[in-house]
């Protein structure tokens, strides 16, 4: 089965179908609708053949289906028929947890993505548990997203955010009690060191998380 798998960002849509090597892209920002985005991939994905898809969304995800419209995109995506639009199966996933699900290597695992805002997942012995820790209160009645997402790293500097990256890791692996952390997401390049106990991912294992989605490798 060749699956064709999308990457859906605040500032890029990328997608690469099985027995690729190059992911393609373009551009999407806030107002990016879920039907603009299918035809964009159907146009750029057009000399590409594929069985199935898989989708990253960046907001929650229940029973398969947006459950909220995203924060940083367009509207439209909440009750969008994807396989209706692609003419194929179509799997939803939070995409957090499709680069958590790509960077899992057993255990407890915890996944962070740092990006336009803060992605979170929960891998416990191989059950997915997509989770919303961005919103949550941190400091100065501001969120954990607001410290050490985008807004947070341009708000602070490098050298701070740095510091509030290091400090959420340790908080949130000790609440969960998880064996790891992994650091996904954009702006993973920006950091000098590597918090304690965590270890960089790479933005290429969400293709891998929405490729194993179709192998049947972990249970959401």
């Amino acid at each position: 089965m060749k699956v064709l798998v999308i990457d859906v960002g605040g500032s890029n849509i990328k997608f690469l179908v099985t027995g690729q090597k190059e992911e393609r892209k373009f551009p999407s920002g806030p107002k990016m609708t879920a039907q603009q985005m299918v035809e964009g991939v159907i146009e750029a994905a057009g000399d590409w053949k594929y069985d199935a898809v898989s989708i990253g969304y960046p907001g929650p995800v229940v029973n398969g289906s947006p459950a909220l419209e995203p924060r940083n995109l367009g509207p439209g995506w909440v009750a969008f028929d994807f396989e209706a639009a692609f003419q194929r199966g179509v799997k939803v996933i939070n995409d957090a947890a499709m680069q958590a699900l790509g960077s899992y290597e057993g255990g407890r695992m915890l996944f962070l993505g740092l990006g336009t805002g803060l992605g979170s997942a929960l891998i416990l012995d191989g059950v997915i548990a997509p989770m919303e820790l961005a919103h949550l209160p941190y400091r100065k009645g501001q969120t954990f997203e607001d410290y050490v997402g985008l807004r947070g790293l341009k708000r602070l500097g490098r050298k701070k955010w740095e510091r509030a990256v290091e400090d959420v890791v340790a908080r949130l692996k000790a609440a969960l009690v998880a064996d790891y952390v992994v650091l996904g997401g954009g702006n993973i390049r920006k950091l000098k060191q590597v918090p304690a106990s965590a270890r960089l991912g790479d933005n290429d294992n969400a293709f891998i998380g929405g490729f194993r989605l179709w192998k049947d490798r972990a249970r959401k």
